[in-house]
């Protein structure tokens, strides 16, 4: 895709340097979606942690805390982001900016109160440790899919076989 925007814009106006054009409006559409994602994932995470410490005194689950892991409430709770995922789905075309925005945050927190769970089974440690191992291997991956220039669409198959080897 990125090769066929620099060829049109090439294309559409002979003489401007498009490379650097496109290279500097890239970045900057770039570094707002991560931006944006990057603060998404810090409202799931301090939701996670905020409905953990909500859920849990002395060891023992307070009344919120029955209410989101021990009753049948559970059920919403853990199926309350993939209904927004549909929701989503089907409305985004229609919504404006600022409400798409604003239920990307809504959807932010709902997997943040859903993902509190793991607090439950795993260590603090465990969960950091992990974290920040995705982190940097999302960030590496990232920079070089953004750095190389070779399409790489067509490692998708072999990429998603190796996840369900992973899976398996």
């Amino acid at each position: 895709i990125m090769a066929d925007l620099r060829n049109y814009q090439a294309r559409a106006t002979p003489g401007v340097r498009a490379d650097a054009a496109i290279d500097e409006g890239l970045r900057a559409y770039m570094i707002r979606v991560y931006n944006l994602m990057a603060l998404g994932l810090a409202i799931t995470g301090l939701a996670a942690f905020g409905a953990f410490n909500l859920a849990i005194a002395d060891g023992q689950l307070t009344a919120f805390g029955q209410l989101i892991y021990a009753s049948a409430f559970r059920w919403v709770v853990i199926l309350a982001p993939l209904a927004l995922v549909f929701f989503l789905s089907f409305r985004i075309q229609n919504m404006s900016v600022a409400a798409a925005q604003t239920t990307f945050w809504v959807y932010s927190g709902l997997v943040g109160l859903s993902l509190s769970t793991i607090f439950l089974v795993y260590t603090g440690e465990s969960i950091v440790r992990t974290f920040f191992i995705t982190a940097a291997s999302f960030g590496a991956l990232s920079l070089w899919g953004y750095t190389t220039k070779r399409d790489l669409s067509g490692m998708g198959s072999f990429l998603f076989m190796g996840l369900i080897g992973i899976i398996i």
